[in-house]
């Protein structure tokens, strides 16, 4: 009998009927979105925010809209951070469904099991409670169908040389696939807006220049609170490796721009990573 994840933050972060969430997709992404019926040709990532939709759900939206211009992908993979402590440093999920209100997304076992052979291990108790990659299937399920296949995967913050391998592991196995990588993260937690917008750019700045070093670093040295940050450092491995070397902060936005609150906030930023066959 196939395992089936019931969702555990519908009704929090996101509606939990089918019509109220397809409502609120639609009332995110504003106007309709126009998803191209060509394949996408090879894979792209994205880096999306997770909080409650009404916080972040505008620019996770801006995010999503451009994937949804390039093409269907095959496949998502969705690299996910741990707020829990479950699990393994990084750990896959290779079986079963994950049920939104949208319906049953599957996990692409074929897939998921070539990532196994790579060295990255199966702990299926890091997914249990974990928000970061369920918020992220309702967005994929509306733009490319409610059954799309997806592998997740929860990233603590190992050493930056675990990061890197499986980032290269990934890339030979996806180099020539056309799946999406998202890797899911809210930026900096908690502090003024100032501080938060300096903090965060600084951070963007390196990511864009796809320097995964110098990024880890300062998660480390400057115990920065991107909750996403080792998912985000895969994801940057990924994109130097296979050459997605246009990179664009395509939104940044805070929680004070919804609750007017600028002394404690969140950063949430959507940065895409492309091929030049996408340019």
């Amino acid at each position: 009998m196939t395992s089936i994840r019931e969702p555990v933050v519908a009704g929090a972060f996101y509606p939990g009927s089918p019509a109220t969430l397809s409502a609120e997709l639609k009332r995110l992404f504003g106007t309709p979105v126009d998803v191209s019926e060509r394949s996408l040709t090879s894979p792209v990532g994205l880096i999306a925010p997770h909080a409650g939709y009404a916080y972040s759900g505008p620019t996770a939206a801006l995010g999503y809209r451009q994937l949804a211009a390039l093409g269907q992908p095959k496949w998502a993979l969705v690299l996910g951070a741990n707020h829990t402590g479950l699990g393994r440093p990084i750990s896959l999920a290779r079986v079963g469904i994950w049920r939104t209100p949208l319906g049953d997304a599957p996990i692409a076992t074929e897939l998921a099991d070539r990532l196994v052979a790579t060295g990255l291990e199966v702990a299926d108790e890091a997914f249990l409670h974990e928000h970061s990659i369920e918020v992220q299937l309702p967005f994929l399920q509306f733009l490319f169908g409610a059954k799309i296949p997806f592998v997740p995967i929860c990233v603590m913050l190992p050493p930056l040389s675990e990061l890197i391998a499986f980032g290269e592991a990934i890339s030979q196995v996806i180099s020539d696939e056309p799946g999406v990588v998202v890797a899911s993260s809210d930026f900096t937690h908690y502090q003024p807006e100032e501080v938060a917008r300096r903090i965060d750019h600084e951070a963007i700045e390196r990511i864009l220049a796809l320097n995964v070093e110098d990024f880890y670093r300062s998660l480390v040295e400057e115990r920065l609170s991107i909750c996403g940050g080792g998912a985000i450092t895969i994801l940057m491995t990924i994109a130097r490796k296979l050459g997605w070397n246009d990179t664009q902060l395509l939104s940044y936005t805070t929680s004070g721009d919804v609750t007017g609150d600028r002394r404690s906030v969140v950063g949430y930023a959507a940065t895409s990573f492309l091929g030049r066959e996408h340019g």
